[in-house]
């Protein structure tokens, strides 16, 4: 159905557009810092923290904005009424305490991934992860394997959309280089990322698919880094993450 300009609410675009600008790694943010990563002019934002404030969805302490955990309403409901967090969750568990590693269920959200569900054993991350936590997909297996399940064209241009920075010095960034790895991961089936979004952080992660044949989530293991060779750790995982895979198929979703 097309909408016409006058039925849209611009400021409250603009409201979600200054709540977007706050990230695990952006939690305390000034009304000037807000502006630029919101892409607004500064009267306006300042606008939109403070009515955030005063709704109670940020604390201001007179210099910077934090959000309050009001503001997770706003996702907790998305989530509570999407079927994919309640089928996979189940899964996730018993997956976890069969291999006693953490395993997460994403899905792509742009150049980002969005947790939905997870089990966790043991943090091997610095920061804490839980439904609704984002994260780059381009230095993500589970972002890595949501993006070869797309056409190249489709995965070059959500690659160039955004900022790619250099997280660790085995960050891969160059564009052809990433449709490389994305190549490699659609003929194999799976990613495996070595330190690439934090140092001490492996992940090994693939694809969940429906029914038709379309790959909804991803399904990845995070692992402490140690010597054993990409091969060894996806031997020992891969058969299990495969047959959760297996498992999520046969839900006919």
């Amino acid at each position: 159905m097309a909408v016409q300009d006058r039925d849209l609410m611009g400021g409250l675009m603009k409201g979600l557009r200054v709540i977007e600008a706050f990230s695990a790694e952006r939690t305390r943010l000034s009304i000037a810092e807000a502006a630029e990563i919101a892409g607004l002019d500064r009267a306006t934002t300042r606008r939109c923290l403070l009515t955030l404030a005063d709704g109670g969805y940020a604390d201001y302490d007179g210099k910077f904005f934090t959000l309050t955990p009001r503001v997770l309403r706003l996702g907790t409901g998305s989530l509570a009424a999407m079927p994919l967090p309640r089928v996979v969750q189940p899964l996730l568990d018993a997956l976890s305490q069969e291999i006693g590693e953490s395993t997460s269920v994403s899905i792509l959200d742009g150049a980002e991934i969005v947790y939905i569900a997870r089990a966790a054993q043991r943090r091997v991350m610095s920061i804490a992860l839980m439904p609704g936590s984002r994260l780059p997909a381009y230095c993500t297996s589970m972002g890595r394997v949501l993006l070869a399940a797309l056409a190249p064209d489709e995965a070059r241009g959500i690659l160039a959309s955004q900022p790619r920075p250099v997280r660790t010095e085995k960050t891969v960034t160059d564009i052809d280089a990433l449709m490389e790895i994305l190549a490699e991961t659609r003929a194999r089936g799976f990613a495996f990322i070595d330190q690439e979004v934090e140092i001490g952080l492996r992940s090994l992660a693939v694809p969940l698919v429906n029914a038709r044949g379309v790959t909804v989530a991803a399904l990845n293991v995070g692992l402490a880094a140690s010597a054993e060779s990409p091969e060894t750790v996806a031997g020992r995982f891969l058969p299990s993450l495969l047959n959760v895979r297996r498992d999520f198929n046969r839900l006919n979703l």
